[in-house]
């Protein structure tokens, strides 16, 4: 007759609080890995910083009229000159209605006087 070998396992006990650690980590990374997503997507300026470029390329070729007020998706886009001695300068600023964000960008133009 074969005699078994008994092999040591582990008890019901150990192995629930094993699975409950398991469990614990991965909500508490997962809530990380939410946060850092939802904030990168939150931050993302790319698409107006493309959109404030190009109006910058139609100003510069003057195909736009100064003061221009735009809306692109949910920011609201304001371009307006200020003169500071011989330079004028055009303000390129958008507000983000939804997060309160802001980008902005300043051009400057010397005048031919």
């Amino acid at each position: 007759m074969v005699v078994l070998k008994k092999i040591k396992g582990s008890t019901l006990m150990e192995t629930l609080v094993a699975t409950v650690l398991i469990v614990v980590i991965f909500m508490i990374s997962s809530m990380i890995l939410n946060n850092l997503f939802s904030n990168t997507i939150k931050k993302n300026t790319r698409a107006i910083e493309a959109h404030i470029n190009e109006l910058q390329y139609l100003c510069k070729n003057e195909k736009l009229i100064i003061p221009y007020y735009d809306d692109f998706n949910s920011w609201d886009i304001a371009i307006t000159t200020q003169k500071d001695g011989n330079k004028t300068i055009i303000l390129f600023e958008a507000i983000n209605t939804e997060t309160n964000q802001s980008y902005s960008k300043q051009s400057v133009e010397m005048s031919t006087n």
